[in-house]
């Protein structure tokens, strides 16, 4: 019962203090990246039920409405909790939901077509913004430091934490617009691109936990800079474009 309680209270933590993940700039990333990728009627499709809205901007609006009491009961979808050595399937599930199990929901609802046009709309833009999420790997957390916003630590000298270097500060060093990082970050081949899209649910949460030592690889004084920002800049972006590739591979396979 004691586990049980600590559980349910670090995810407390977790919902309410959590940084937006990937920040604006990286979410207009993983929608833009998508763009790329859609075929002609589904890119249309899609332009029809954002009432011609960008996914770019589409993309944050599961983060902008997190001020709105009436949304609260979406804030633990941001994230899954799943302990080193468990798989998704072997841990104990978040009874008002997690990223993959909203995202599957999601998928299935767009495809059963039975939704009015505002929920197909709001379903999309939390779709748009739950498969970002999920590739940023502090949003595959392991229970322990609510997604790495415990590990408090200095970045180029000021206050920051785990979680919001890979969310924002990383990316935000770099002073790229979203569409230029979006070029930046676009660089692949059609095999690639395939490979992506062929990959499951199940698949983008293991990658995710894979990168755990990488990115809790962290120097004893936890002053972040260049060097951690040298080693995990390539992820970042290769995190970006899987996102945007495989968003666009779940709509064209729900419109097309």
């Amino acid at each position: 019962m004691k586990i049980r309680i600590i559980s349910v209270f670090i995810l407390s933590i977790f919902s309410i203090s959590q940084a937006l993940a990937w920040g604006q700039t990286g979410h207009r990333v993983v929608g833009e990246v998508a763009s790329f990728y859609l075929k002609k009627k589904v890119s249309k499709r899609v332009n029809d039920i954002l009432n011609r809205q960008s996914m770019a901007v589409a993309s944050v609006w599961m983060d902008n409405i997190k001020s709105e009491d009436k949304y609260d009961f979406m804030k633990p979808w941001h994230y899954v909790t799943i302990p080193n050595g468990l798989t998704y399937e072997e841990t104990e599930k978040n009874p008002d939901g997690d990223a993959i199990m909203k995202i599957k929901e999601i998928v299935k609802n767009l495809k059963a077509g039975n939704l009015s046009a505002q929920e197909e709309q709001n379903q999309l833009k939390i779709l748009i913004h739950l498969v970002g999420d999920i590739h940023q790997p502090l949003h595959v957390g392991t229970g322990e430091d609510i997604g790495g916003n415990a590990v408090k630590l200095k970045w180029f000298g000021k206050n920051s934490n785990l979680h919001r270097v890979w969310d924002s500060e990383m990316i935000d060093s770099k002073a790229f617009s979203y569409t230029e990082l979006a070029e930046a970050v676009n660089i692949t081949t059609k095999e690639e691109v395939e490979a992506l899209q062929s990959a499951t649910i199940d698949d983008w949460y293991k990658e995710a936990m894979g990168m755990r030592d990488q990115v809790y690889t962290l120097p004893e004084d936890m002053y972040l800079g260049y060097e951690y920002m040298y080693k995990n800049w390539d992820g970042v972006q290769e995190q970006l474009m899987k996102a945007g590739i495989r968003l666009a591979g779940l709509l064209n396979e729900i419109y097309g």
